[in-house]
């Protein structure tokens, strides 16, 4: 939704730039994704939307939730955030905000990310030769998300960014379609 990420941009912008100064980008990284899970669960929504409870208890019962995996490795910091989000009733916006975060993070690590798309589950050994091929290509580090498309028929179809590289059975089969109707 275009509202949520126009409101989730500031907050991820602040996290960034205080993660930036702090050399914390992973820890707060790994903060938001565990916490943005937390905001996301329908339990968690509808304490957010419950005008019962104040900014606090919502706050901390989120906090409380995201610590209940183990231990509370949660800063100050982190914590901190969480509480303004809630005063401004703006947790419900966490998921975004995460994401937001991991672009401005891929952004100053010069990693991209790609979408691999592919008829087969690729193994290990292939999925590595394949990133270090994408990687030659694009001159950065790739963090690559791979999932299994049967409609291609036979290859891969990768999308890094907005461009994209078809090399699958089906796209061949389309180009060949177009070249014939030339």
């Amino acid at each position: 939704m275009a509202e949520n990420v126009t409101l989730a941009r500031p907050y991820a912008e602040a996290a960034f730039q205080l993660a930036k100064g702090g050399n914390a980008l992973q820890a707060w990284s790994d903060a938001l994704s565990r916490l943005s899970a937390v905001a996301a669960t329908p339990e968690m929504e509808e304490c957010i939307g419950n005008p019962r409870l104040s900014a606090a208890q919502v706050a901390q019962l989120c906090l409380d939730v995201a610590a209940s995996g183990g231990k509370s490795d949660l800063s100050a910091d982190h914590q901190n955030f969480v509480r303004v989000l809630a005063d401004n009733d703006r947790l419900v916006v966490l998921p975004e905000i995460s994401g937001l975060f991991e672009e401005l993070k891929h952004a100053q690590e010069g990693v991209k990310d790609a979408e691999i798309s592919s008829a087969f589950a690729l193994d290990d050994a292939t999925l590595k030769n394949l990133v270090a091929d994408v990687e030659r290509k694009f001159g950065c580090r790739i963090q690559a998300t791979v999932k299994v498309d049967a409609e291609l028929i036979g290859g891969v179809r990768i999308a890094v960014g907005d461009e994209v590289i078809d090399a699958s059975v089906r796209g061949k089969l389309a180009a060949m379609a177009t070249a014939l109707k030339n």
